[in-house]
């Protein structure tokens, strides 16, 4: 049996919660008040509760969406940027001297960033119900999104520090990667009002399964089918933790 260093997991896993909790006015409060100015502006420009999206209020289906941009967006920031200070400033070599695998690594830097964009997303949830009351329409499943979620950011985060040398690959890597993917996942518009072929590039994008989803276990209502969002999320999750243990595992970029 593998023998696991709890002591060294958990103290990185308070380490990585500790860094964001000491600046928490601007990792927990700032995200409130960006969420909320999405929402203002966004209601006002496009019509608010007077414009419907299917059934629903447009403000009530874009809320879901919001919060879980905040959500994600703040599980990728701590990962990605834990690593990329740590770099800069030289003490990477104190992550990697202490006795902890890469699977240990890879585990406490992600929870980290899951706990990061759960606060988030629970500190904008309730900001967000005063200006857009909500009900959940399922309890389970917004957990399970939100933990999904924040899975895979946090280690798409995870290869970003690894991979980036500097802040200008780490920010074009969120300019042109995850902020598109984040945009173009139907997060303030419905697919189905999509052509036919952006329809079919919607469905390949891993980012519209995690805002559909949520969106269903808030409202009820979701464009795509909630079981194959599942399985997806759960598929990219496993290929990505099994990707940042290799690197981590050979020191790719870290070493040198």
């Amino acid at each position: 049996m593998t023998h696991i260093n709890w002591i060294g997991l958990s103290t990185l896993y308070k380490r990585e919660v500790w860094r964001f909790m000491k600046v928490w006015n601007q990792t927990l409060i700032a995200p409130v008040v960006t969420t909320l100015l999405f929402l203002a502006i966004l209601s006002l420009a496009l019509g608010g509760a007077a414009r419907m999206v299917g059934d629903m209020h447009f403000d009530q289906f874009i809320a879901p969406g919001l919060i879980m941009m905040a959500v994600v967006q703040n599980a990728f920031a701590n990962t990605s940027s834990s690593l990329m200070l740590q770099k800069i400033q030289g003490v990477i070599v104190d992550l990697l001297m202490p006795p902890l695998s890469a699977a240990e690594i890879t585990f406490s830097l992600t929870m980290g960033g899951v706990t990061r964009g759960a606060l988030v997303g629970l500190t904008v949830s309730i900001a967000m119900y005063i200006f857009v009351p909500f009900t959940l329409h399922s309890l389970p499943l917004v957990f399970f999104y939100v933990v999904a979620a924040s899975i895979m950011l946090a280690l798409l985060g995870i290869l970003t520090g690894i991979w980036s040398q500097s802040f200008d690959q780490l920010a074009a890597i969120t300019n042109y990667i995850i902020t598109p993917l984040s945009f173009l996942s139907g997060t303030f518009y419905s697919i189905e009002q999509l052509p036919g072929f952006w329809h079919t590039v919607s469905l390949a994008n891993p980012f519209f399964y995690m805002i559909d989803g949520f969106r269903y276990a808030m409202t009820g209502h979701h464009d795509g089918n909630i079981l194959t969002g599942m399985l997806v999320l759960i598929a990219v999750n496993i290929t990505l933790w099994s990707v940042v243990q290799f690197l981590l595992t050979r020191g790719y970029r870290l070493k040198t």
